[in-house]
């Protein structure tokens, strides 16, 4: 195929990969709003999030090696509530919800599809302008959900983290779309695959936890649905825990290459800047959980801080502030 062939099927395929994503959201959504997440305090228990309505404990008042097996009056045991639980979670939610599931799937398959015939039809790292990046960032945000979601129930930030994929392919192409073609000099290295990925991996795993952050501060009457605090609130820890190591990466190895470009490794451009503001954002968030044991809304309101620092940093700088690294081409 050739280059402008490649171009229209990266196109073709971000297109996909929006409607993908808006059908998942839709899926996931309808199994949040008539499924049956277990309430209570699982983080605090050690146990994960679940769809499923966790049988009642039997015998609170006393418990005896028989409190689960079937008393003389009739009464069920723990075996039978877990079955009847089972039944009690509606089919069609969990149906849609898997089929949401899979359809996740495609839309994070279209994504990659997307990038790599972008990256094949201009013969290099597919992310040397806006357009580019905000595509590779929505698909790290899927995957770091998806990869979530192999190990953990975390279904319920489907619909959000949907949104959010599709809201960034479209913001990106119809706001920050640039035709394919050649990168500025200083963008022509090996180092933009080194840098840039590990900024990309990293603010994918971030924007879960963003999500989670704001579902946590949302959540109420309005939102009972959604698991418990404290299970929100340990998915976006996770993420944070696990992104953090790689910004730090991301910053060490853009001021290596700041080197080799411009012959010094920081020089207080904007980009620069807020990408140090960012690390320290987050890295107070980390630090006040460590040291002084902060939980709960005061440490999300922290963590959502960084991430509005993180957003501005990856999007409010390159179209609002000039500077080096001012590649939006928007």
């Amino acid at each position: 195929m050739s280059a402008e062939q490649l171009a229209e099927l990266s196109d073709f395929f971000v297109v996909a990969a929006v409607l993908l994503y808006v059908f998942a959201m839709v899926g996931f959504a309808t199994e949040l709003a008539f499924g049956r997440f277990r309430p209570g305090k699982a983080a605090a228990e050690g146990a994960e999030p679940s769809l499923t309505r966790q049988p009642a404990a039997v015998g609170a008042g006393g418990a005896g090696a028989g409190a689960s097996d079937v008393s003389a009056a009739g009464t069920p045991g723990a075996e039978d509530r877990a079955v009847d639980a089972q039944e009690a979670q509606p089919r069609g939610a969990v149906r849609a919800g898997t089929v949401a599931l899979v359809l996740a799937w495609i839309g994070w398959a279209a994504n990659l599809g997307a990038i790599v015939t972008r990256g094949l039809a201009v013969e290099r790292w597919p992310w040397g302008n806006m357009y580019e990046f905000v595509v590779a960032i929505s698909f790290a945000a899927v995957t770091a959900f998806l990869g979530t979601q192999i190990r953990h129930n975390v279904r319920f930030l489907g619909a959000f983290v949907m949104v959010t994929a599709a809201l960034g392919l479209g913001l990106a192409s119809k706001v920050f779309y640039t035709a394919a073609g050649p990168v500025v000099p200083a963008l022509n290295s090996y180092w933009i695959a080194i840098h840039v990925t590990a900024a990309i991996i990293a603010s994918g795993l971030l924007t879960m936890a963003g999500v989670a952050g704001v579902l946590y501060l949302v959540r109420g009457d309005g939102m009972s649905r959604l698991p418990a605090r404290e299970d929100l609130e340990r998915v976006a820890h996770r993420a944070i825990v696990f992104a953090f190591p790689l910004w730090t990466f991301a910053v060490i190895a853009g001021a290596l290459w700041a080197d080799r470009a411009w012959g010094r490794y920081w020089g207080w451009d904007p980009k620069e800047v807020w990408s140090f503001i960012t690390w320290v954002a987050y890295a107070a968030y980390l630090h006040a959980r460590v040291t002084a044991g902060w939980r709960g809304r005061s440490a999300t309101i922290v963590q959502l801080v960084a991430f509005a620092c993180l957003l501005f940093n990856l999007i409010g700088v390159n179209i609002f502030i000039s500077g080096l690294h001012s590649y939006a081409d928007v």
